[in-house]
């Protein structure tokens, strides 16, 4: 029984790599999420390079990425120096936003694009506008997605503290 549960898990683990792989991050970071998704945690660094197999600098190089995007935390135990990190509170939402927020700066380069431009480029400035509104729905049901997948887990007053709602 465990053998199979062990085979399942290192399973979910590799595709988890693979899928945030497709998503322009380091397979190791997918890992990463993927074990402390299948495993409370905490681990430390030690932990982590040993379940996985791989030098403590890459994983300290992806547990900081990952830190950053929101998805992991930064723990520590009491009487013990090392740092351990723990799958973070709403992370799925936290990597949405973090998509969110990249779109937010492409339209920035858009339309500070478009406002550079000399007149007399009117397919230009069209193309420009196209992938403006197409940002602009992107942002805008990637927010909805956020609001509701927020409502139906955590209910009324949840954190807006990241930003995914622009004030009016």
């Amino acid at each position: 029984m465990a053998n199979k549960a062990d085979k399942a898990i290192s399973e979910f683990v590799e595709q988890m790599g693979l899928i945030i792989q497709s998503e322009g991050l380091p397979r190791i970071a997918g890992h990463i999420m993927g074990l402390m998704i299948m495993h409370e945690g905490p681990f430390s660094l030690t932990q982590l390079a040993e379940r996985l197999s791989v030098s403590r600098a890459s994983i300290s190089t992806n547990t900081r990425l990952l830190e950053d995007l929101g998805v992991i935390v930064r723990t520590a135990k009491p009487g013990d120096r090392q740092d351990y990190f723990r799958l973070g509170q709403q992370p799925y939402a936290r990597m949405l936003r973090g998509v969110v927020r990249r779109m937010r700066r492409a339209r920035d380069v858009v339309e500070s694009t478009q406002d550079a431009l000399p007149e007399g480029m009117p397919g230009t400035q069209e193309r420009l506008q196209e992938l403006d509104a197409f940002y602009e729905a992107l942002i805008e049901n990637f927010l909805n997605v956020i609001d509701a997948w927020d409502a139906e887990r955590h209910g009324p007053g949840r954190d807006k503290r990241d930003g995914v709602r622009p004030s009016a």
